[in-house]
């Protein structure tokens, strides 16, 4: 039972179809492609808004660019402490920006606060010479928390941000999986809430290696496809990446894809709360449940073979705290968990 990571599931058969089909005959390179334009077009659709997309395959390379093409070297981008472009991109951010600077911020469930953000700006003095010029916001939606911000909370993070323009960023890895428990609109959740530019998850919703960038302002994507090539994220072979997203997009078939993931979370979660042997560290609110475990029900999952992840604990709720012993452990659902498994997981945590 592998409850590790979303990454840790195949794609779904409707991505591996599209890919097949794909794969027949030839077609031009670069992402010059029907399958690419054919993507390209579906987001335009998706958002209700002209767009600037470029294809990549990784959620790395999504942030790293994104963030790299609206911050200048001697810029700075304000995210959480614990986001993934802060924790988990090696440096890919601060490399592909030639140097711009990440301000980590705290915040209870991995969320940062409009006043957090408007008091972290007042301490750097537009056009200082001696001080990193603040360019960009960059949020999670879902937080590395599970936690989501509303659409009110995108608002006024963009409110707060935008007297000093920063550019508002939103890291989509689990995208889907927020949309579907806001019951909105992509636009709502983006362009309309004040987002100017989008790394859109695939990979983790079912596709293979599939992630793209997104500009609501086309205009400001001029250097995206010079930075996408210096990265190496252009790919001679495009169409098996816009295949992806033909597989994905169509029919809903990504919406389908989180609902499933986000149901079992709820499943696992709902159980946990009405057990005496965990306690829940944040709401679950997409596909990912925090519990709060003891050494010996830590001890008892990993002998029964299921994979989890320990997880940081810095952004517990205020007056939250640990036992002896306890850890927050990380459950992730996928498109393809099986529900046979989550049952099986309640009854070891229930024993």
């Amino acid at each position: 039972m592998n409850f590790i990571s979303d990454n840790t599931a195949g794609a779904s058969p409707n991505v591996m179809a599209a890919i097949t089909a794909a794969n027949d005959g030839s077609a031009s390179a670069y992402g010059a492609d029907l399958w690419t334009q054919d993507a390209e077009s579906r987001f335009a659709e998706i958002f209700e808004h002209e767009v600037a997309v470029f294809l990549v395959t990784s959620g790395t390379a999504a942030n790293a660019l994104a963030l790299a093409s609206i911050t200048r070297p001697w810029g700075a981008v304000l995210t959480h402490e614990e986001s993934h472009v802060a924790d988990d991109e090696c440096g890919a951010p601060e490399f592909f920006s030639d140097g711009a600077k990440l301000i980590g911020l705290p915040g209870a469930g991995n969320k940062i606060s409009p006043d957090l953000v408007m008091q972290t700006l007042a301490r750097f003095r537009e056009g200082a010479l001696h001080q990193v010029q603040p360019q960009a916001l960059s949020i999670t939606q879902a937080t590395e928390c599970g936690t989501i911000y509303s659409l009110d909370e995108i608002g006024a993070l963009k409110a707060a941000a935008a007297p000093r323009g920063l550019t508002l960023h939103m890291d989509g890895a689990r995208f889907a999986n927020a949309l579907v428990t806001l019951g909105c609109t992509p636009a709502e959740m983006t362009w309309k809430a004040g987002i100017d530019v989008l790394s859109f998850g695939g990979t983790k919703n079912g596709a293979w290696a599939a992630e793209a960038v997104i500009f609501f302002d086309p205009a400001r994507a001029g250097e995206m496809k010079w930075r996408r090539k210096r990265a190496g994220q252009t790919l001679s072979k495009g169409r098996l990446i816009g295949a992806q997203f033909e597989g994905l997009l169509a029919d809903g078939h990504w919406l389908d894809l989180a609902r499933h993931a986000n149901a079992m979370a709820a499943r696992l979660a709902s159980a946990i709360e009405a057990s005496s042997q965990a306690r829940l560290a944040w709401p679950c609110q997409a596909n990912e449940v925090f519990p709060i475990m003891s050494a010996a029900l830590q001890d008892r999952l990993r002998a029964a073979g299921v994979g989890f992840l320990p997880w940081s604990d810095r952004a517990l709720p205020a007056g939250a705290t640990l036992a002896q012993g306890e850890i927050v452990g990380r459950f992730v659902m996928s498109f393809a968990t099986p529900q046979a498994q989550v049952e099986q997981l309640i009854a070891l945590i229930g024993a």
